[in-house]
């Protein structure tokens, strides 16, 4: 199973613990709160802090809890008349179940 969450089991306070659920997470620099599922085709997973939008480390942190470290997945930013924003400061992770999301070579992100 790719998509499953990983992470330390006192931290879930919700759901199965696995691939539908809640937990509140230490990750490296504050607390998080992950709300993560698996439905109508997507995996998904929502992370929040107070104060601020979670940054590239916390949400890498995140994708290494429930994807396996060569699994592409993304952030979308949809056409405006679809946004959705009921946390100020909630980010998202998307994968869908039946297609490979295609990703850009590396050498137009930048030198490695």
């Amino acid at each position: 199973m790719s998509f499953c969450y990983r992470g330390i089991r006192q931290w879930v306070i919700a759901g199965d613990g696995l691939t539908n659920g809640a937990a509140e997470v230490d990750g490296p620099f504050r607390p998080l709160t992950i709300i993560f599922s698996d439905g109508e085709g997507w995996e998904h997973v929502s992370v929040s802090t107070k104060g601020r939008c979670p940054n590239w480390q916390e949400m890498c942190f995140v994708k290494d809890l429930f994807w396996a470290p060569d699994d592409v997945v993304m952030q979308l930013h949809p056409a405006r008349s679809e946004y959705v924003n009921n946390h100020e400061f909630c980010l998202h992770l998307w994968r869908p179940k039946e297609q490979t999301i295609p990703a850009p070579p590396a050498r137009l992100v930048g030198t490695r």
